[in-house]
């Protein structure tokens, strides 16, 4: 989460909208298009086979195709970075992200 957070915050995303995603559905202060959003992003990202008809009902409420299928893709581009990033344990953002274990060999390179 620490990337995720750091990065919303990078791109000037405020502390209290931050504070809303977990609670989205109870939020006052995200708009109906936002929460039908985050919550495709949450269905991308976690039980991708939950989603339905009624998701995408709810969706087509705010978004035309093009705009689900653009949000959808975007999403699945994130979700795989940050993904990759906690697979490498990389828990920061900005910088150089150290990284653990031992680099592994490539075959025919000079230490191979």
């Amino acid at each position: 989460m620490g990337v995720r957070v750091a990065l919303a915050r990078q791109q000037g995303v405020t502390e209290e909208l931050i504070s809303e995603v977990k609670n989205y559905r109870e939020s006052k202060i995200l708009a109906p298009h936002e929460k039908a959003a985050i919550h495709f992003a949450d269905v991308l990202a976690g039980d991708h086979l939950s989603g339905g008809k009624e998701l995408f009902d709810e969706l087509r409420e705010h978004f035309s195709e093009s705009e689900i299928i653009d949000l959808g893709v975007r999403m699945m581009a994130y979700v795989g970075y940050t993904r990759f990033l906690a697979t490498m344990e990389v828990e920061t953002f900005g910088g150089t992200c150290p990284l653990s274990g031992q680099p592994a060999e490539v075959p025919g390179s000079a230490a191979s």
